[in-house]
């Protein structure tokens, strides 16, 4: 055990993200190494790119290292713009078919003419490590989060380690309705017993729901340069909340302010990014223990 382990992760108001992510990869690595010594197969991850986005680039370089460092083999493939829908089907069928593939992740946006739906769908539920096809959605809905949205997983097991694991009598607000955020969130967190409600674009006078929250999570992410004003400041934050800032790469809230008034606030950089990568981990590790031992 590092001198790094014994501190704590929630450290002068300030969530220490890559403090804890270090300790769940060094979960995972742990976990892999003892299953592959019992299997002799080693979990993969595969990632898909169609087009050339630098964001989506980056982000899945980040993945593969991770990745790669906790003994999970990646492979990755590179696709053009031009590349259709068909081929793209074509595609994750033979990788669904893989048995030396346990874990798919196609990195979104996608170029217009791919609808993203019918990809999902394509996806085989026990490889779709991004937690996104309708049936992990469904287990999800029913209390089974092993394959869920790996940033709104991220988010709750934050609260998880702080200590806000049960979270009866307690008030979450969470700005935003995607997919990928929102939705997945309203459940993760009724798992844990919150009351929860959710805002967005059209809610009216928004910090009146913001200072009732012991749980505020943003992800409005609209802030384009850091000097555009920040849309959660401090006076509209409760005092000794938990304040879960998941905008990139600017943030939604005015950090060195609230963090004088939250229990503990997420930083951007080095917040819930360090847990999204965290979380990929652990699903493509629980679907390769699904598929190994099948």
């Amino acid at each position: 055990m590092s001198d790094d382990d014994l501190k704590p992760i929630c450290d002068d108001h300030e969530f220490k993200g890559r403090r804890l992510a270090n300790r769940l990869r060094n979960e995972v690595e742990a976990e892999v190494a003892e299953m592959v010594s019992k299997f002799g197969i080693s979990p993969k991850l595969v990632t898909i790119i169609v087009g050339e986005d630098p964001g989506s680039q980056m982000y899945i370089r980040m993945k593969h290292k991770a990745s790669n460092k906790a003994g999970i083999l990646s492979e990755h493939y590179d696709l053009p713009e031009t590349t259709t829908q068909d081929e793209l089907l074509k595609l994750l069928h033979k990788l669904n078919e893989d048995k030396t593939v346990h874990g798919i992740l196609v990195q979104l946006p996608l170029p217009k003419h791919i609808d993203e739906k019918t990809i999902i769908k394509a996806i085989e539920p026990l490889k779709d490590v991004d937690g996104f096809s309708p049936a992990n959605v469904y287990r999800l809905f029913y209390g089974e989060e092993a394959l869920s949205a790996a940033t709104p997983h991220g988010i709750v097991t934050i609260l998880d380690r702080i200590g806000w694991n049960d979270l009866s009598g307690k008030h979450a607000v969470i700005i935003n309705r995607s997919n990928i955020v929102g939705k997945p969130l309203i459940m993760l967190l009724l798992n844990r017993n919150a009351t929860v409600t959710i805002c967005h674009s059209r809610t009216k006078d928004l910090s009146s729901f913001t200072r009732q929250a012991d749980v505020l999570i943003s992800a409005i992410g609209r802030r384009n340069t850091e000097s555009d004003p920040f849309f959660i400041t401090e006076d509209m934050v409760k005092e000794g909340s938990v304040v879960i800032d998941v905008a990139t790469p600017n943030g939604d809230v005015d950090f060195d302010n609230v963090k004088q008034k939250a229990l503990c606030v997420t930083p951007v950089p080095g917040g819930v990014g360090p847990m999204t990568i965290a979380m990929l981990l652990e699903n493509v590790l629980a679907a390769y223990k699904v598929q190994i031992q099948d």
